[in-house]
């Protein structure tokens, strides 16, 4: 029941994110509001760290991880998908985002020596197909221009970072640091990491006072940071690293329900034939989970 929770509820917050990824765009510098957010959301979660009196401390020796998964996970992940959200739509993007299933599953086998199940490479194809038709006309439309293409090539490199990103949050949660303690420590270093790429590349740390700007941030920073990847990375902890990233194939889903609500969107038979596709891959990729534990088997340094 935990799982499914948590699994809906990292589905419907970083499903959301997507629009207000759009409001970001502007005058101000895509590294600086990364470095913006960031620096939000290790706050609350530090201050909420002592509210409740949990330990954050985590042992020097562990702490190098912690330092890569938010130079990974938190800064340069994030730099691409503003950068290519700059480009191409947030439909296409997130047509290539879903590839991150397979991403995790290759990594998760090279790195860990974990099996690449079928079941769970089906699903993922199923569902890349399925995101692929909800976006048919964004897809069917993409042309091969220089800033298209370039588009694309962020995507893909976010898609790679972040995968690289779970992968130093495995190890992470292989030493049984607390979710909490490496999210806090890890966003800090991310918001640093942003700063100082941000003052590398002669950014301007501005700041924009519209409402849009400001409420989307706020947002990020809260749920779509420091909230939903506290759960993500429980859900790495509990079911492992590929199928945890299944939940991007069902962020389309959330967006469009949005849409269909709040903007009229208007539901085609290609995209009914994606969500079933969606619906479908979901239920190969996850539906062994019960009483299984798919974790990192623990290996002595």
């Amino acid at each position: 029941m935990q799982i499914a929770f948590l699994y809906a509820l990292v589905v419907l917050i970083w499903g959301s994110t997507w629009a207000a990824i759009t409001f970001q765009l502007g005058p101000v510098a895509a590294e600086v509001s990364v470095a913006y957010r960031f620096a939000i959301a290790a706050l609350l979660l530090f201050a909420f760290a002592g509210i409740t009196r949990r330990d954050v401390r985590i042992p020097m020796h562990q702490y190098p991880l912690v330092i890569v998964q938010g130079a990974l996970l938190f800064s340069a992940n994030y730099f691409f998908v503003y950068y290519a959200a700059a480009r191409v739509t947030t439909g296409l993007i997130a047509v290539i985002f879903s590839t991150i299933v397979l991403f995790n599953a290759f990594f998760e086998r090279l790195f860990f020596g974990l099996p690449v199940e079928r079941r769970l490479i089906l699903g993922s194809l199923l569902g890349l197909a399925g995101v692929a038709l909800l976006f048919w006309p964004e897809v069917a439309e993409f042309a091969l221009r220089d800033r298209a293409v370039s588009g694309v090539l962020m995507s893909l490199a976010a898609v790679l970072v972040a995968s690289l990103g779970n992968m130093a949050a495995v190890v992470n949660t292989r030493h049984s640091l607390p979710v909490l303690a490496v999210n806090a420590h890890a966003m800090a270093w991310g918001a640093l990491s942003s700063a100082v790429a941000a003052t590398v590349l002669g950014r301007q740390f501005d700041f924009s006072t519209e409402p849009a700007y400001v409420w989307s941030l706020l947002y990020l920073a809260a749920f779509g940071s420091a909230i939903a990847f506290g759960g993500y990375l429980v859900l790495i902890r509990r079911i492992g690293a590929a199928r945890a990233a299944y939940s991007s194939v069902l962020f389309p889903l959330v967006a469009l329900t949005i849409s269909t609500v709040l903007e009229g969107y208007r539901w085609t038979t290609p995209a009914f034939a994606g969500m079933t596709l969606i619906m479908a891959g979901n239920w190969l990729a996850l539906s062994r989970l019960t009483g299984q534990r798919r974790a990192v088997p623990d290996r002595k340094q």
